[in-house]
């Protein structure tokens, strides 16, 4: 009889969607999308479909957000598509893969998706309002390598999982790369992780919560924040 099933990759891993934006900053409920991706990767990390949007945000591209991802207000407003038009595509794009059962991977997941149905309220779009099944490599990592040194950004994270990442801040490179690093987690804790992507986004959401509180004692304790402040844990969406 095989004796497989305690080192065999969760199911989830065959199949899984990809989604990063790129964005004017920072702030979920105010900045924009200036381009997305969308796409499918296999059990290999080989891309099965993927698509691009170029948005006019309709305003002021921020320099420093020009200076990551290199998307000028004039080159958005001359070759991007409106914003509206953008945003109901891709979150029609996304609530397909969800309901096809495919997870979707996203770094630091509550930042796009939160980003997105923001600008979905803005723009009159029904919004993604629980996505679900999410896979957000950033908790993965720090929930099963908690200790680890380092910093925790995609760039970092792929390095240290071998993943190559050309392109860092292009939104399909990045999505690309988190999904990659999403199936090598899947390959390196093989027999630890939830078989099932519904289970694993509900472990996601308790693993971010504790994760927040943590990192908000720590804050506290150097005094970067007050002891009245606390980080918001809300996953996969704030």
């Amino acid at each position: 009889m095989e004796q497989l099933a305690l080192f065999d990759t969760p199911e989830w891993s065959r199949r899984v969607g990809v989604f990063d934006l790129e964005t004017t900053g920072i702030d979920v409920t105010r900045d924009r999308i200036v381009t997305a991706h969308v796409g499918v990767l296999d059990a290999e990390g080989t891309v099965l479909s993927a698509r691009d949007w170029l948005a006019d945000p309709g305003v002021a591209i921020p320099d420093a957000a020009t200076a990551v991802h290199g998307i000028t207000t004039a080159f958005a407003r001359e070759h991007g598509r409106p914003a509206p038009q953008v945003v109901a595509e891709v979150t029609a794009s996304l609530r397909t893969l969800l309901a096809e059962g495919i997870p979707v991977v996203a770094y630091n997941a509550p930042y796009d998706f939160s980003l997105l149905k923001y600008e979905a309220l803005r723009h009159g779009v029904d919004p993604l309002d629980e996505p679900t099944p999410v896979i957000d490599p950033l908790v993965i990592d720090k929930a099963y390598d908690r200790y680890r040194r380092g910093k925790r950004t995609l760039t970092a994270v792929a390095e240290h999982y071998a993943v190559r990442l050309d392109d860092a801040h292009e939104a399909s490179a990045d999505a690309v790369a988190a999904g990659r690093v999403a199936l090598a987690l899947a390959e390196r804790f093989a027999g630890r992780l939830p078989p099932t992507a519904a289970e694993l986004h509900a472990d996601q959401i308790g693993w971010a919560r504790a994760q927040a509180e943590s990192l908000t004692e720590y804050f506290v304790r150097i005094g970067r924040i007050d002891p009245a402040e606390k980080l918001d844990g809300s996953w996969p969406i704030r």
